[in-house]
Formats: C-alpha cells, sequence, structure tokens
C-alpha cells in the first residue's frame, strides 16, 4: 500500500505543498558520527519540520576521533552525541559498530548497508562520493553505491525485505575534482534551518571542541562557555552557497535564488531512481512552486 501511494504521488506535478498520505522516507549514511549532520544536517530538518521520516547512519562507531580518547569509551561518547543531534534534528541515528579508520568495502558491511536502506523503506538515499581524501568515507560511498541495486534483490540479506522500488540515490557535496567534480544537481536553501544544524553540530562536542580543533592546531582558542563555543564554531563552519551552485537554484527557487546565503547540495547518482523533476518535487517538497 505504501509503495502504491508514493507512486501516485510521484506521478503528480505538484501545485502546493502536500498533505501526503505517506510520509517521505530519507536516510542519509555516512562513515562517521558527524559526517551526515555537516553534509545534510539542513535538509534533515527541513524534512522533519513537515513531519517526514528522516535517518542518519554513522557506518562506524567513531572510536579513533580524538587526541586523547578511544576504543569503547570513546565510541559510547560518540554515539550519545549522535543521539543527542538526532533529537535536536528532529530525527532517527543510528551509529553501526565498526573501527573507525579501519573501514573496508566487505561483504559484511554492505549487508549492515542493505539492511538499514530497507529497514527505512527509504525513498532517498544520501552518501558520500566514493572518492574522498579520508578512506572511511571513500569506502561508505563505495558501499553504498555496492548496495544500490541490491538491496531491491530478495535473495540477498534475505532475512531483511528486499524494497519493491529502487530509492533515489543522492551523493553528499565535496570540494574533490578527480575524477570529475561534485555536480549540484539538487541545490537547497537551508537559511530558515541554520540555527537547528549547527545546534546539530553542537552536539558533538567531542569533534567540533576537542579533536578537529587539536588536529587544525586550534584548541587553544575554542572557548569554555557553551554559548561562546558555539559562536565559535559558527565562524568556523560556513554553509555558504557555493558561486557554482547558483544556477541550479535558479531552476527552482527561481530569482528568489540570489537571495539564499547558506546551502546543501546534491549530485543524483547513476544507480537508482532516475527522476523527473515532477518526482524530484514530489520527494522535496520544500522547494517553490
Amino acid at each position: 500500500m505504501r509503495s502504491a501511494c508514493l507512486t501516485l504521488l510521484l506521478s503528480m506535478t505538484l501545485t502546493a505543498t502536500p498533505a501526503l498520505a505517506e510520509a517521505i522516507r530519507v536516510i542519509a549514511i555516512g562513515a562517521h558520527p558527524d559526517d551526515c549532520d555537516i553534509k545534510a544536517g539542513g535538509i534533515a530538518a527541513k524534512y522533519a519540520a513537515l513531519g517526514h521520516k528522516v535517518r542518519f547512519v554513522s557506518v562506524t562507531n567513531g572510536d579513533a576521533g580524538h587526541q586523547a580518547e578511544g576504543g569503547g569509551m570513546l565510541a559510547a561518547r560518540r554515539r550519545a552525541e549522535a543521539q543527542e543531534s538526532g533529537r535536536r534534528l528532529g530525527i532517527e541515528y543510528i551509529v553501526l559498530d565498526n573501527h573507525d579508520g579501519e573501514l573496508v568495502p566487505s561483504l559484511d558491511v554492505r549487508l549492515q548497508i542493505i539492511r538499514q536502506i530497507r529497514e527505512w523503506d527509504a525513498d532517498i538515499v544520501i552518501a558520500p562520493r566514493p572518492n574522498d581524501y579520508h578512506p572511511d568515507h571513500r569506502y561508505t560511498g563505495i558501499l553504498v553505491q555496492d548496495a544500490s541495486y541490491m538491496v531491491t534483490v530478495p535473495n540477498i540479506a534475505s532475512d531483511t525485505p528486499a524494497i519493491k522500488k529502487n530509492p533515489l540515490f543522492l551523493y553528499f557535496s565535496d570540494r574533490f575534482s578527480r575524477p570529475q567534480p561534485f555536480r549540484p544537481d539538487i541545490v537547497v536553501s537551508i537559511d530558515d534551518v541554520l540555527e537547528k544544524k549547527y545546534s546539530a553540530l553542537d552536539a558533538h562536542v567531542s569533534q567540533f571542541y576537542e579533536w578537529l580543533p587539536w588536529h587544525a592546531g586550534v584548541l587553544d582558542e575554542v572557548p569554555a562557555d557553551p554559548d561562546a563555543r558555539l559562536a565559535w564554531l559558527k565562524s568556523q563552519r560556513s554553509f555558504s552557497i557555493r558561486d557554482e551552485w547558483r544556477e541550479a537554484a535558479r531552476s527552482r527557487y527561481g530569482a528568489d535564488a540570489d537571495a539564499i546565503r547558506n546551502a546543501e547540495a546534491f549530485e543524483i547518482t547513476e544507480y537508482g531512481m532516475q527522476p523527473s523533476e515532477d518526482q524530484i518535487r514530489a520527494l522535496m517538497p520544500f522547494f517553490p512552486r
């Protein structure tokens, strides 16, 4: 029944934000607890505000991402941070128990990802491109790519029923240029949810106020006061729309695109659903008419 309702929805040209019979279900898959927040925290907040369902999945438990902590204690801390981030965004946050820095595109982990996508009955799946400076990011991209067709094959991971339609698979944005640069097929204004996105990042204390500043050599700049610390984070992390995204933004926001200050962008992959413009607008009901 749910699949039939979504099929009907996607066949319609939207003239207004609809009261959906079924919630749109989005799953974003990152390598570490905080990756999805950085790349898709804004769009997650927008879906949640409209009553749709979002799940973030971290493929590793983050047990290596700190200069002074590690192992099970750090993994537990990062899982708690992810849960708090999910609470602030109004979404579900899952952290899988694979070691940080040791991820490989194995069959076992591929099956974990297939099960996550199937359990969520995803309409949209978002993940990194399989070219990146970090091996965990690269292999997460490969793992999701390898799962993108298999989610529909009943005899693979047969303990979790296959989904009957292939979702729309999207890539997170990045700045890498080889073998080819990121293509901004879908650009979403996050001006209205920017504070929520920063609040989600703020929940990952071990990362944005300890590990990443230490790695960048600026740990001594991080304020102790929570409000000052958040203000410092905002000064360090910009989500300003890139110049090369403006044209894609205009295709859906028209002249209003020139007023967008902050945005997230996504590339439509060659795998899974190849959407029409009507289908994109049905799956992303926050675009104006």
